[in-house]
């Protein structure tokens, strides 16, 4: 009796040393439904984070990410989107009730329906959006398109990624801070610099880590043991000198 109280005020005390994740659901823009998890700091929120996954993944991506980005002081919202899959061992529940097959650009439906989920759950509180693969270049869509809601673009592994639709074109108009990133090979280098080349913001970064995957993953140790606290320190210094506010 007494190992078993005493296992279950450890899991207690576990559970409220991290953030916990409440599960949510919202529309997105075209109107299909989208499942995510939300995560609150313990104090008032700097801003809100909204994180979109990667290809084949889905929000598990994010699992021990959010918490990290919650003990900063950020609200988070980490969603499935309908151009997705199964990876960490957690089903893709937007892509699992999408009718039809999903283009990576279509899932911009999606992310449009988590900012004006997070605007309405969160009023008066700035968004920073941030992508992993090809949500990295759908962020720059959705920078450009809500400049008066969006304070900041992190982006991990972007790259033109969508047919007959520019990325670049995009990159050139949005005007908050943009942290681009990569895994270290020439050939994301190359596709993530064209990118942050051409945003036009003060205050933007091109991170080029020692060590890197491709993708939001690089910040998890389990996929980037080596070098996931360095790309850490790189989005904390960017996240910390991000304005209150969108540019005028």
């Amino acid at each position: 009796m007494k190992r078993l109280l005493g296992a279950v005020l450890m899991v207690v005390a576990v559970s409220q040393g991290a953030a916990a994740a409440e599960t949510t659901a919202f529309s997105a823009a075209d109107g299909g439904k989208v499942f995510g998890d939300v995560y609150r700091p313990e104090g008032p929120a700097k801003a809100t984070i909204l994180l979109f996954h990667q290809a084949g993944s889905n929000r598990a991506e994010y699992a021990p990410i959010a918490p990290k980005l919650t003990a900063l002081g950020y609200n988070v919202l980490a969603i499935d989107q309908r151009a997705g899959g199964n990876l960490w061992g957690k089903t893709n529940e937007t892509a699992a009730a999408h009718s039809g097959t999903a283009s990576y650009a279509d899932a911009l439906w999606d992310l449009e329906g988590a900012l004006t989920y997070a605007t309405q759950t969160w009023p008066g509180k700035p968004a920073i959006v941030w992508g992993s693969s090809y949500s990295a270049s759908l962020v720059f869509f959705l920078a450009a398109q809500h400049p008066s809601e969006i304070i900041g673009v992190l982006s991990f592994s972007p790259g033109e990624y969508f047919r007959g639709q520019s990325v670049r074109k995009q990159a050139a108009g949005v005007h908050c801070p943009v942290f681009v990133t990569s895994a270290p090979s020439a050939e994301e280098v190359a596709a993530a610099r064209d990118l942050y080349d051409a945003v036009p913001a003060a205050g933007k970064v091109d991170f080029v880590p020692a060590h890197g995957v491709h993708g939001s993953a690089t910040l998890r140790t389990d996929a980037n043991p080596a070098g996931a606290a360095e790309i850490w320190s790189a989005v904390d210094r960017f996240l910390s000198a991000l304005p209150d506010r969108p540019p005028a």
